[in-house]
């Protein structure tokens, strides 16, 4: 990247490392470390046309969080905690990283969470 003077670097962290939760000390502090990482990173590589950026995941449709969706109940409490009323999907996850990967070459150092709101 650096001698073709051009690059995207796209890092995933988690609402975890922006906000923290109780029982995720480890876990968030790494996600934490990611984000500091990728905004250092961000302005030493600017200036080589590189840019690097975080996406953070909300809570997300997926096979690890399926067994949280096993009853209307329980898909409506943890819908509840979400601003817009729904679990994401993986492709809206990827539609960002897509953007910052072909169109977002004046975008860098930023965290942009993808999360219906969740982290407000």
């Amino acid at each position: 990247m650096v001698e073709r003077r051009w690059g995207r670097i796209i890092n995933l962290s988690s609402n975890a490392g922006v906000h923290g939760h109780p029982g995720d000390t480890a876990y968030g502090s790494a996600k934490a470390g990611i984000i500091g990482f990728t905004k250092s990173l961000a302005k030493e590589v600017a200036k080589r046309g590189i840019t690097a950026n975080v996406v953070v995941p909300g809570f997300l449709k997926t096979d690890m969080t399926a067994p949280l969706f096993n009853t209307e109940e329980r898909l409506k409490l943890e819908s509840e905690r979400i601003p817009m009323g729904r679990p994401g999907e993986p492709y809206e996850i990827a539609e960002v990283v897509s953007f910052l990967a072909f169109k977002g070459s004046y975008v860098t150092g930023a965290v942009i969470m993808v999360d219906g709101g969740m982290g407000m």
